[in-house]
């Protein structure tokens, strides 16, 4: 079945689209990336578009969500904005991700040593950036409340920041919550690292079988 159709999409389940970005992951950083045929590519989406995830994600030109899962032209929606912070306009792209198009999972990542997060701990206020380091606060505020030093990369704070962008969205968009709760959609949190190129995928709750629920240390 050709990935790029109506029919792959309709018959993926949230489970095997977290497979595909944990398998791309692996790709990337084990330098085993697939050769892309951009142009036919090209040609296998102009008639329409049928992305198995939409991964929202921080606008650092080191963490493009297309090269760290190791995916092609229209494999993926991608919203990038600093700091993966939430708003109105990002929560509407989701939607449409994932009820009008099908997109199977929902990921926000988040990566280390993130500029937008250093700045917003400085207290950095300049134009607009004040307002959306604004939205960063919360999350400093919750990982400096944390004990928990368990995270693979030592970044509380980037954790920290997608379990609240997770929870924004949730929270904000009665259209996610009742297909997750469905399980229409799996909803995947991950913090890149930006040394080695690995995803740490630490918060997954997907269902793996209809009666199976897998669900990650959150």
């Amino acid at each position: 079945m050709r990935k790029h159709s109506k029919e792959f999409l309709q018959n993926l389940t949230p489970y095997q689209g977290y497979e595909l970005l944990v398998e791309g992951n692996e790709r990337f950083i084990n330098n085993l990336k697939r050769d892309h045929d951009h142009l036919e590519l090209i040609n296998q989406t102009r008639d329409g578009q049928y992305p198995f995830a939409v991964i929202l994600s921080c606008m650092d030109s080191r963490a493009s969500a297309e090269l760290v899962f190791d995916q092609g032209l229209g494999d993926l929606f991608s919203i990038r904005v600093a700091g993966n912070i939430v708003n109105t306009d990002i929560l509407a792209s989701i939607e449409y991700a994932v009820k009008y198009i099908g997109s199977k999972v929902l990921m926000v990542l988040g990566h280390t040593e993130c500029g937008a997060i250093k700045s917003a701990k400085q207290g950095v206020e300049d134009g607009h950036i004040t307002g959306l380091l604004k939205r960063i606060q919360p999350s400093i505020n919750k990982a400096m409340l944390s004990d928990n030093d368990n995270y693979m990369f030592h970044d509380k704070v980037a954790y920290a920041n997608v379990e609240n962008s997770l929870e924004e969205i949730l929270h904000g968009s009665e259209i996610v919550k009742e297909m997750f709760e469905n399980g229409e959609i799996g909803i995947v949190g991950g913090v890149y690292n930006i040394d080695n190129g690995q995803v740490d995928f630490f918060k997954n709750i997907t269902k793996k079988k209809k009666e199976e629920r897998q669900l990650a240390s959150v």
